[in-house]
């Protein structure tokens, strides 16, 4: 895994709400992808408020909720989970954010999005894989203590 969750991209892929003019500009949302990067709960649920899309994406195709998993932030992933987000997004790298939860070794971000129902075998790097590949046994554990047993 790589640490592209931690930026976004600069570009912004055609088929992008910023690209197509009907949603919030690059600026706004490299603004609220800063936010719930850095952990900023509050900011980032007033700029939602405000119309940002829950579950906009970077120009790598990173949710809200994946860049948040990545950077290990707890509250601001049960705040966007409540809000509705997208468990189910994978970004250009084929990585969710249970997969960026579980890279990152972060078991209580894991056991909220496996409470919300996020899927752990989706994306190119399903999360029992990652585990293994990393020597991340307590992932697996916990995982499989939610029926996903992965191959």
């Amino acid at each position: 895994m790589t640490e592209h969750a931690a930026k976004p991209s600069s570009s912004t892929p055609s088929s992008s709400p910023t690209s197509q003019g009907a949603g919030p500009s690059d600026a706004v949302v490299e603004g609220v992808f800063d936010l719930a990067r850095e952990g900023r709960t509050g900011p980032l649920g007033e700029m939602l408020d405000a119309g940002v899309p829950l579950d906009v994406l970077n120009g790598r195709g990173d949710s809200l909720l994946i860049v948040a998993s990545y950077a290990q932030h707890p509250d601001t992933v049960r705040e966007l989970l409540e809000r509705g987000a997208a468990t189910a997004i994978v970004n250009a790298m084929g990585q969710t954010a249970v997969s960026c939860a579980v890279f990152r070794g972060n078991e209580e971000i894991l056991r909220t999005l496996l409470d919300a129902n996020a899927d752990p075998d989706l994306g190119a790097h399903p999360a029992v894989l990652i585990a293994d590949q990393f020597s991340l046994p307590r992932m697996r554990e916990v995982i499989e203590s939610y029926g996903a047993v992965g191959d």
